[in-house]
């Protein structure tokens, strides 16, 4: 998608498609009150083409609701599309992301290969700046489609976007935050579409080898490494996942160091990169299995956020490793009962090989420790627990410590992801205790998604850390207005947007 930020009189812009955002005005409550549909533009000619059908109460303006008008008077405009963003009083910049979103997604099936999206304008407590990097975020990530493999595949992408703003603008910090969000919609695509490919296209090797082009392309260092350097760091537990499987793991590395930047944090991002999960000998049931080839969803956020932090240049230094295997259930593979000694040196219970994501993560954490994090963050689809607790709405983030976990939530208010925090504590990791071992790699089934995060902790120990449990959210079933069905791409923007609060 082509994407440009333009200044001038609405009613001069040609275009096969302009949409302009509404809200819900109506402040009353009760039986008696009604919709209140507004243009979120301060033009009065744009006002008026759409003055009759706002009036006529057929269209409420609820959120990511549509209408269109055919030769718009007044407009040169050949379409006007009215996206709804619901309540007034309760727009936030993640609705305006989601209006824009199911805006290209009107367009793409119409055949509409450009549109312009005229500048909302909210209020003060949503300034243009803001409004700007969402509106690109959600046009780009409201292109993007899972269909890659059909035969008879059709490109609709929307080839053209144009966000137009007054000519009385302020331009320069709108222009700034539109570039970022053009860079952090198109890292996360990136996620997506790393996410979307099949085990047997994305294998680690592979995997591993489209992060090292990413790198290439945008600045960063990198490493990838196999089966030799696991041994040679001892990473027993990475490696215990990765022996069933004919396809060698990947130790993926990716560095960001900011000219001029010799101290202070160094940021290390930790991804499960799990390219297909059978479960291993603790095989899954089949139905639904084919989606494990998204158990990789957590390194991927990685991969796209370091993409993005290469380009929007935060002066804080980055570290990210990404484990990379395949969990097989071969005569090769490890098995229930086993005991691993993970690269920290401790032994590790084998309860469950389906509770593969915290081994390589347990191995993963140590390793960006070695390299020099002196603060942590994972993700990873480590546990369907967290589904159960929280629903397909809120993401699980787990924390060892507030101040930066402050951080991460101030990340969420620009992200407009949900995150919920969940309990870490000594109850929860006297469930993975082992008695043969230090610890055992499940707690059984009650408070699933915290006794994992209690497992990472005993990895994590006292640096400052938090944990993204991504599982319910990093998978969608069913299309919505602004978004593909397919993978999401969560965890991206937030992670991102962690990073450059330092």
């Amino acid at each position: 998608m082509q994407t440009e930020l333009t200044y001038s009189p609405f009613a001069e812009i040609e275009t096969e498609l302009l949409a302009v955002l509404a809200a819900d005005s109506q402040t009353a409550k009760g039986a008696e009150a009604k919709p209140a549909p507004v243009l979120l533009a301060a033009d009065e000619v744009v006002k008026k083409a759409a003055e009759a059908v706002l009036r006529s109460g057929e269209y409420k303006a609820a959120a990511n609701e549509t209408l269109l008008l055919h030769s718009p008077a007044g407009l040169k405009a050949r379409r006007l599309l009215i996206v709804g963003l619901g309540k007034l009083a309760k727009v936030k910049t993640q609705g305006v992301r989601n209006a824009v979103g199911a805006a290209v997604r009107y367009a793409k099936p119409r055949g509409i290969r450009e549109l312009a999206l005229i500048l909302p304008e909210i209020g003060p407590a949503t300034p243009p700046r803001e409004v700007g990097r969402a509106v690109a975020e959600g046009a780009i990530v409201g292109d993007f489609d899972a269909d890659t493999y059909k035969s008879d595949r059709k490109d609709m992408s929307v080839e053209r976007f144009r966000l137009v703003a007054a000519e009385t603008a302020d331009q320069e910090p709108l222009e700034a935050a539109f570039g970022e969000g053009v860079i952090v919609g198109e890292s996360q695509n990136l996620t997506r579409s790393l996410v979307n490919e099949p085990g047997n296209k994305l294998t680690p090797t592979v995997l591993g080898q489209r992060a090292a082009e990413m790198a290439q392309a945008v600045g960063l260092g990198w490493d990838v490494y196999s089966t030799e350097k696991l041994h040679e760091l001892k990473m027993g537990a990475f490696w215990a996942v990765s022996q069933g499987s004919a396809e060698p793991p990947a130790l993926i590395v990716l560095r960001y160091e900011p000219e001029g930047v010799t101290d202070g944090p160094v940021l290390g991002l930790v991804g499960k990169g799990i390219t297909f999960d059978t479960g291993g000998i603790s095989i899954k049931p089949s139905d639904n299995m084919e989606k494990m080839k998204y158990d990789m969803a957590g390194g991927a956020a990685m991969i796209g956020a370091m993409r993005a932090i290469a380009l929007l240049k935060p002066k804080v230094r980055v570290i990210a490793v990404i484990c990379a295997a395949e969990n097989m259930p071969d005569g090769k593979a490890y098995k229930p009962g086993d005991v691993q000694t993970a690269m920290s040196g401790k032994t590790i219970e084998i309860v469950n090989t389906d509770a593969e994501g915290r081994l390589v993560l347990a191995d993963g954490i140590s390793y960006a420790k070695q390299l020099g994090a002196t603060h942590l963050i994972d993700a990873a689809t480590l546990t369907g627990a967290i589904g159960v607790a929280l629903g397909l709405v809120n993401a699980g983030a787990f924390s060892n410590d507030d101040e930066t976990f402050s951080r991460f939530e101030e990340a969420l208010k620009v992200s407009g992801e949900k995150f919920w925090r969940m309990p870490l504590g000594d109850e929860y990791a006297d469930q993975i205790k082992s008695d043969i071992g230090d610890i055992k790699n499940t707690g059984g089934r009650h408070g699933g998604a915290c006794t994992a995060a209690e497992f990472l902790h005993v990895f994590a120990e006292d640096t400052p850390w938090i944990h993204l449990d991504i599982a319910g959210l990093a998978w969608i079933d069913e299309t919505r207005p602004y978004i593909a069905k397919g993978p999401s791409g969560v965890a991206v923007r937030s992670i991102v947007e962690w990073v450059r609060s330092y």
